[in-house]
């Protein structure tokens, strides 16, 4: 489906039409949909799909007057084995409109939609871009508070109960962060050439809101090191917790074992078909009895002196 948005009167109106200095909020088009978009504002066809491919990399593209941005931005993942991935946004610049498409609904562009924006205009389109730069990288930040206040819980669990369950979990969020970590740096590297090769004209006016949505950028991605570095951590050190607590189980069963085979070693000794002292004597299984329990007890004694439990 795609939504036509138009500038009147300083608000941010749904238009029924596509006409000039108009926005089209474009999220998981039809083929119908999309050939009608080529049709109606001549947009490049592979500019719709390139957006629409959930591996895209962040990069930039132009073809005649028409230039393609493409940023990666954060979402909840629906996969099992990951909490929290990014997808490709992209957004086309025309001489007569823009175009953002995405695969699936964002809550990127609702400050623009709701009119939360005011200095937000149309036909400044790098003005546009770079606001949409500095709003992904504000949702990169709510998401990497989320995901902090996440592992946190899971630590807390985890000093209660060592359980796969946990671990896994902290894995999930690893692996976000790494997925993290690289869309930032691409979408870094993206504006760092969108600057720097003049990719599209830049006024004095909107230097300050280039540099905020770059510095926004740069936090986020040394936020995302930090909690990467941090729970990498995390999950070395439990790693580390559950091999020690494995040793010590070990251990202390194998000192009672130990303990154990004296008795057993003395009760196979009596049981063998031979000759034996006390085998006449009336008390001779109390006295047997009592000998291997006072062994044991030095045996054990000598290992608990050792550290053995």
């Amino acid at each position: 489906m795609y939504e036509v948005y138009k500038k009147e009167n300083n608000m941010l109106l749904k238009s029924q039409n596509i006409t000039t200095d108009t926005w089209i909020n474009v999220v998981n088009p039809t083929e119908e949909e999309m050939d009608k978009l080529v049709a109606e504002t001549g947009v490049e066809y592979d500019f719709l799909k390139y957006s629409l491919d959930p591996e895209e990399k962040a990069r930039i593209d132009q073809e005649d007057e028409q230039k393609l941005v493409i940023i990666n931005i954060p979402t909840d993942s629906f996969d099992d084995y990951l909490e929290y991935t990014t997808i490709p946004l992209g957004i086309i610049l025309l001489n007569n409109c823009i175009i953002t498409i995405c695969i699936e609904e964002t809550l990127i562009l609702d400050s623009f939609k709701n009119n939360y924006k005011k200095d937000f205009d149309i036909l400044k389109q790098t003005r546009f871009l770079f606001q949409i730069f500095y709003q992904v990288a504000q949702h990169y930040l709510k998401f990497l508070k989320k995901l902090n206040k996440q592992s946190e819980e899971i630590e807390r669990q985890l000093h209660r109960s060592m359980r796969n369950k946990e671990l896994f979990s902290l894995l999930d969020l690893e692996k976000s962060l790494v997925y993290f970590t690289t869309s930032l740096k691409s979408n870094e590297s993206v504006m760092d050439k969108i600057i720097k090769f003049n990719f599209l004209v830049t006024y004095d006016e909107d230097k300050e809101l280039m540099d905020d949505a770059m510095i926004e950028i740069r936090q986020a991605m040394e936020m995302a090191n930090i909690y990467s570095n941090i729970l990498s951590g995390m999950m070395d050190a439990f790693a580390s917790v559950i091999s020690n607590n494995l040793n010590i189980v070990m251990k202390i069963l194998a000192s009672i074992t130990i303990i154990l085979a004296f008795p057993t070693m003395v009760a196979s000794f009596y049981g063998m078909n031979v000759k034996l002292p006390l085998q006449e004597y009336p008390f001779a299984f109390p006295v047997i009895f009592l000998f291997s329990v006072v062994i044991s007890v030095i045996v054990g004694f000598i290992m608990a002196k050792k550290d053995m439990f």
